[in-house]
């Protein structure tokens, strides 16, 4: 039977529910979810733990203060989402700190009584992988056919980008954390070989790694992207800016060729969602501005010099 009455409790998710054609059926949100326009207006029934304001470092000890405590990063609200009766739920099991967890969503809806609803899981770590999350999430809501469409669509823009760049290499480190240090894992690397370019740090498929001033200087990049995890583009322009102001800065031949850009990571690089292929896009933009029309400068990326 179709699920009729969605809980999403993650932002991706949200998305993917959106492109299906059933936002309709959403009752509840997280407190992250924001996209399409228009599920802003559902009940939240998430919330973080510890407080996000302040600097990046202030917030990675926060992060890890929490976890070492063994504590979860979010809050779920079991009475709000009980009281919504949804009949499946979506969530995550890729990562503890971006998002609630699949045990604290099985967790909370333990006990109710009657039929518990259904929990569907997501774990991508590469671009394929949001594309099976999609046919799944097309599943529980009867909408096959329109699943297989989407995809469809994802896969000839994806096509359209990499005969365009084939053949291009420039080296580009794309930085997912800025205090500490931390390179973009995952699917991004992915994106930027797809996109002609050439990840010096991240794996694909591979969780985002810490990396030092030393081994990025020794890299050297063509180009620096910034993406932190959770961050809008606002935010992400003055993280970049108070990087920019360290002296070993200026010895970064991407600084000195003005080939430094900030995205907004929150919305397309971070988010496992259909709008990947929008970072996909973002990326070939940056990289090849001879090939590629700047469509989604001013919204999802500027460059950090001039901007």
């Amino acid at each position: 039977m179709a699920a009729r009455r969605v809980v999403s409790l993650i932002p991706s998710a949200t998305e993917i529910v959106a492109l299906l054609g059933c936002a309709d059926r959403l009752v509840g949100r997280s407190h992250e979810c924001d996209f399409p326009l228009g599920v802003e207006r559902l009940p939240v029934c998430t919330r973080p733990r510890l407080k996000l304001e302040g600097t990046s470092a202030e917030i990675h000890a926060r992060v890890q203060e929490t976890q070492a405590a063994s504590r979860a990063v979010y809050e779920v609200f079991e009475d709000r989402l009980r009281a919504l009766a949804p009949d499946l739920i979506l969530t995550q099991s890729q990562c503890a700190v971006c998002a609630v967890s699949l045990e604290e969503v099985e967790a909370a809806v333990r006990a109710w009584a009657g039929r518990p609803p259904s929990v569907l899981s997501f774990s991508p770590v590469r671009l394929e992988d949001v594309f099976s999350d999609i046919a799944t999430a097309a599943r529980a809501l009867a909408r096959e056919a329109e699943g297989r469409n989407a995809v469809q669509a994802l896969r000839a823009r994806v096509d359209a980008v990499t005969r365009a760049t084939k053949g291009q290499r420039p080296s580009v480190a794309c930085i997912e954390w800025t205090d500490p240090l931390m390179a973009a894992g995952n699917w991004v690397p992915e994106l930027v070989a797809m996109a002609g370019g050439r990840d010096p740090f991240g794996k694909a498929g591979e969780h985002a790694p810490w990396i030092s001033w030393e081994a990025l200087a020794a890299a050297d990049p063509d180009a620096i992207v910034f993406m932190p995890c959770g961050y809008g583009l606002a935010r992400t322009r003055d993280d970049a800016r108070g990087l920019a102001a360290r002296p070993e800065w200026r010895r970064l031949s991407a600084a000195g060729s003005g080939r430094v850009y900030v995205t907004d990571g929150n919305a397309y690089f971070n988010r496992p969602g259909p709008r990947l292929v929008d970072s996909l896009e973002i990326m070939a933009e940056i990289l090849h501005p001879d090939v590629f029309a700047p469509a989604h400068r001013g919204a999802g990326w500027v460059p950090l010099a001039g901007d």
